[in-house]
């Protein structure tokens, strides 16, 4: 009754907003972009082609804010700005002549009406993966929110679908239900063949790809591309965001310059130099199927020798979705030779507690305490630890933050990265 009550308040105040700024989104067009992983590495592409195809956008992001060449970080915490907040800023886009606003969209933003009043030119869905249960109680809510954003789309508009996804279809009819058009995407060729056969839809597939911890490469149409990010789900992103440009009459040339000169994204396997012989990497990884996909990127690298072991820190959030820790737990153990378990914005939970619940996926997963895995409360003792572990030639992975600024402890945010962090002990040693 109580989140009924929120969500109506919501959409009562996304109305006043949407009307006070005279529905700011019928004059510009505004792209979309949801799912479960991938969103905001998505959306730095869609933008990157973009500008590289001559347009001038603004973007919003769990990373940062952009209005064509002016941009700065987001230190909300929030993917999706508030009702009257997304109003706002979706009126300054326009304000300041923007052509496109790349928006990343959120379950709870969707389901909570904070979006209402705003129309999308293109809708994406990256993924639904198993993520904020806490909140949407199972799978099916959770992707009935995430389809929501398939029902703001204006006339005539577009959907992107990834046919890669558990469930793709519920998306595509939705979309074809309202008469919009679909474009899907897939890295995989039978997929390919069956959508061609459908006759309903306009299907980009990548192949040849290869892929390593330093980067990838896939074809489209015989186009070469190259990724400075590895891994088949940056792939996945890329070929959203190209489906994206090719929409807005991007050339296929266009979308591979933008794309080659993107570097990860800050806080998404994103490395740490140092002198010390190890590759440190830095990853927002928080749910049991980015821990997935990583883990197969990671053991892959580690059979053609790339690097020798790895070494893999992971907490959890506090108040969110307690099923996934001892999965994600459990995950690890599998793909890691070692494994530190330690704290990761707590909020008001106990973060012992915390702790415990996905080290018991740990121990699952095969391996020992105190001879491949530890529980270390303090994060930094956590991730000195990791490094003190590591040898030349071998791999630390800090997983769950990402570009995170802060951490929140009790109701308190501190100031907290880990990439800073991570220089630091580097410098201590």
């Amino acid at each position: 009754m109580l989140r009924w009550i929120k969500n109506k308040y919501h959409l009562i105040r996304s109305f006043f907003a949407a009307v006070y700024f005279r529905f700011p989104s019928k004059r510009i067009k505004v792209i979309g972009v949801t799912g479960t992983n991938g969103k905001t590495t998505t959306i730095q592409m869609i933008g990157r082609i973009l500008e590289e195809d001559g347009h001038r956008i603004a973007m919003a992001s769990t990373i940062n804010f952009k209005f064509a060449q002016k941009e700065w970080v987001n230190e909300t915490k929030f993917t999706t700005l508030s009702a009257w907040e997304v109003q706002k800023f979706i009126q300054r886009a326009v304000d300041e002549r923007c052509e496109y606003l790349v928006l990343e969209v959120s379950s709870h933003a969707l389901d909570q009406s904070r979006l209402a009043g705003v129309y999308f030119d293109i809708a994406v869905i990256t993924n639904v993966t198993r993520e904020h249960l806490d909140y949407h109680n199972s799978m099916d809510r959770y992707r009935s929110a995430k389809a929501k954003l398939f029902k703001k789309l204006k006339k005539n508009a577009l959907g992107v679908i990834n046919l890669d996804m558990e469930d793709p279809q519920r998306f595509i009819k939705i979309t074809q239900k309202r008469k919009h058009r679909v474009v899907a995407f897939t890295t995989d060729g039978d997929k390919n063949e069956v959508s061609k056969k459908d006759g309903t839809l306009m299907t980009v597939l990548g192949e040849q790809i290869t892929s390593s911890i330093r980067g990838s490469y896939f074809t489209i149409r015989g186009e070469r591309f190259h990724l400075n990010i590895p891994g088949i789900f940056n792939i996945e992103n890329a070929l959203a965001a190209i489906c994206v440009g090719s929409l807005e009459g991007a050339r296929l040339s266009v979308s591979k310059r933008a794309l080659e000169n993107i570097e990860a994204v800050s806080g998404r396997m994103d490395y740490v130099k140092n002198s010390k012989g190890i590759s440190i990497v830095v990853d927002y990884a928080l749910t049991p199927d980015s821990m997935e996909k990583i883990g197969c990127l990671l053991r892959r690298a580690q059979t053609n020798h790339e690097f020798k072991r790895i070494i893999w820190v992971l907490g959890s959030c506090g108040e969110r979705d307690t099923g996934k820790r001892p999965i994600m737990g459990e995950i690890v153990a599998k793909y890691a030779d070692f494994v530190i378990v330690t704290n990761e914005d707590p909020y008001n939970e106990d973060p012992m507690q915390i702790i415990n619940a996905v080290f018991e996926g740990v121990i699952t997963g095969g391996k020992h305490e105190k001879e491949d895995c530890w529980r270390i409360l303090k994060r930094r003792e956590g991730i000195k630890k990791a490094l003190s572990l590591a040898q030349e030639g071998d791999l630390v992975l800090v997983t769950g933050k990402g570009a995170e600024e802060t951490m929140a402890v009790g109701n308190e945010r501190i100031s907290w990265n880990d990439k800073r962090v991570i220089q630091e002990l580097l410098e201590e040693v």
